[in-house]
Parts: structure tokens; C-alpha cells; sequence
């Protein structure tokens, strides 16, 4: 087990040193469960009061708040507590799994493929015709990627991720367990005769931009024509569905169990809460936030924060529940 001092941990994220500490530190962890080899974090004044009572003897905090550290117990102060406290993470961090063979012999590599430097591919991964992998990129076990599809440099693809044909990924990217790339689209239509339904071919790709990162069993459905497109820097939770011809801009935001119905489109920097759901052919301006467990039922204007069923103003919202809040007080 690695340890640490505090003077180590400071050299990290630069910040300001109150009081001291003689114990190493060997893991960062809550302040509620943490012993005196832990360091913490507290970066909100409402969680102030737990550092007595708390056994970590380091915490990062932020600059704005005002404690003493006690005695055998040191405060680091920063600007923002939570980017230190990432700094901090990485520090610790253990590392991926290591993958023993640069491609395990149970893997199935098409021989149209081409593997650029220090690709690494788990058992039981399979490689389809004509697939392009960049350098450094490490493909984890039970992963398909079918054919004709492009994953750049650097990226990590983690074990039952399904990446269908023709799809385009660029570098960085992570996908966690699970995550589905490119499947059909969901379109049907009612048949001539009325007894059932159509199924509406589902013929385009999904395009997914640099340093991506797909959180686990998470689902992104191809076009029915042209593309499904995930700009530069966007960060999807588990459990997230993107419908077919979405396109989503750069450093956007989606929390678990969120929805895109299909031909949905997101500016720069737009945030969705968890459980919410943006109905099809809306567009959400750059920097819209949705609330958690909305349902958007239109497009939204630029800088917008909306919330509620059917969405609207969160200040409008906020206003309705007031007054919902009363009338059940005054009955």
C-alpha cells in the first residue's frame, strides 16, 4: 500500500497548508468513514461541522471556509475543492487492469484490419472487416466491433461494449461495460392493412467526437440516414439512451437514466438531469440545463435552465409549486 505526507499530497494541487500532520496518508476517503490515514474533502460550508467529529487527518477544503485544523490534523486550502479533489483521485488512482498478450489468442482479428502501435485486445474480443484501431488504444474482453468502423488513438473500450458497423469514434474516448454503438434506430410506422407495424430501415452511423466518455450500458442508436453525432467532450452517464440522428455539440452533460428521443438536437455545454426526457426533433440551445426528471416538450432558448412536466422556466416552475404548496396548506 502506497502512502503519502502531506507534503507530497500538497506538491499535487499547490495549495496552502494549515497545521500538520505526522501520519502518512494511504487513500482518500468520506469524512464520516475516514481514519487517520485518509485525506477528505470539504467543499461546501454546510459540511464544515463534520471535521471534528471526523477521524481523517488531512482534508482539502476550500479557501472561502473557516476552520481550525486540530491538533495532529492539517487543512489544505484551495480554490475549488473538487478539481483538487479530482488532482487527488488521479493520485491515487491504482490503475486500469492490465491486459497480458497485445491481442489474447481467443481474439478474433479480421485480417482487413489495421492495428496501429500498442493496441492491446482482450479474450474473446472479435475485429470485424476492415476496422481501423489507433495507437495505444486498449479494447478490454467480450468487446465486438464490427465492420468497417474507426476507433482513434488512446481510447478504452471496456468489456461487452457493442460497437456496430460503419461507426466513427475519435481519440480518448472511454466507453464502460456494455455500452451499445450504433444499434438500429427505433422507427415504425402502422402497415397498409392496419394489423401491424412496419419497420423503417435504419441505414446511417453514429459519429462520436474526442474524449468522449459513455458511462455503462448506456445506448447511442445509428440514423436512419446520415449520422448520430456526439461532439468533442461530451460526458454520458449509465443507463442513457440517444435516439436515432440526435446530434449533440461539444462538453455536454447527460445524468443516468436521461433520454433522447430521435432527431434531438443539443448546442455547446447543454446539461440534462437525471430521468429526464427531450422529445424528438427538439432543439436545446447551447448552455440549456434541464432539471432531473423533466420532460422537454419543445426547443429551448439559449442559456435556459427548465424543469418540471411538462418543462418550462425553473422560475415559473418553482412559482407553480409554491402555489400548489399553499393550496394544500389552505385546504
Amino acid at each position: 500500500m502506497k502512502s503519502f505526507t502531506i507534503a507530497d499530497i500538497n506538491a499535487v494541487i499547490n495549495g496552502v497548508i494549515l497545521g500538520n500532520t505526522s501520519n502518512e496518508i494511504t487513500a482518500p476517503e468520506q469524512l464520516e468513514k475516514a481514519t487517520k490515514h485518509n485525506i477528505s474533502f470539504i467543499g461546501n460550508r454546510k459540511y464544515a461541522k463534520l471535521w471534528p467529529l471526523s477521524k481523517a487527518s488531512v482534508a482539502v477544503i476550500d479557501e472561502k471556509i473557516e476552520i481550525q485544523p486540530g491538533d495532529n490534523r492539517a487543512l489544505i486550502k484551495v480554490k475549488c475543492a473538487d478539481l483538487a479533489m479530482a488532482q487527488i483521485l488521479e493520485f491515487f488512482n491504482p490503475g486500469n487492469p492490465i491486459l497480458e498478450d497485445e491481442i489474447h489468442p481467443s481474439a478474433v482479428v479480421h485480417a482487413t484490419a489495421i492495428l496501429g502501435k500498442n493496441v492491446q485486445i482482450g479474450a474473446n474480443v472479435y475485429i470485424g472487416k476492415n476496422v481501423s484501431i489507433g495507437d495505444g488504444t486498449i479494447i478490454y474482453p467480450n468487446v465486438t466491433v464490427m465492420d468497417d468502423s474507426v476507433i482513434g488513438m488512446a481510447c478504452v473500450i471496456w468489456s461487452g461494449t457493442v460497437i456496430r458497423e460503419r461507426t466513427q469514434i475519435g481519440h480518448q474516448c472511454i466507453f464502460h461495460t456494455n455500452v451499445s454503438i450504433g444499434a438500429d434506430g427505433f422507427g415504425f410506422r402502422p402497415s397498409p392493412d392496419g394489423r401491424g407495424l412496419v419497420k423503417i430501415p435504419q441505414i446511417g452511423n453514429v459519429v462520436i467526437g474526442n474524449g468522449v466518455e459513455i458511462g455503462a450500458n448506456s445506448c447511442v442508436d445509428r440514423g436512419k440516414f446520415s449520422s448520430t453525432i456526439i461532439g468533442d467532450g461530451t460526458k454520458i452517464d449509465n443507463l442513457v439512451q440517444i435516439g436515432h440522428n440526435s446530434v449533440l455539440g461539444r462538453s455536454c452533460i447527460m445524468a443516468g437514466h436521461s433520454g433522447l428521443a430521435g432527431s434531438v438536437t443539443l448546442g455547446d455545454g447543454v446539461i440534462i438531469g437525471g430521468s429526464a426526457s427531450i422529445k424528438d426533433h427538439t432543439t436545446l440551445h447551447s448552455g440549456v440545463t434541464v432539471g432531473a426528471g423533466s420532460g422537454v416538450m419543445g426547443d429551448v432558448q439559449a442559456g435556459k435552465t427548465v424543469l418540471g412536466y411538462p418543462a418550462c422556466d425553473s422560475r415559473d416552475m418553482l412559482k407553480q409549486w409554491v402555489a400548489l404548496r399553499k393550496l394544500g396548506k389552505g385546504a
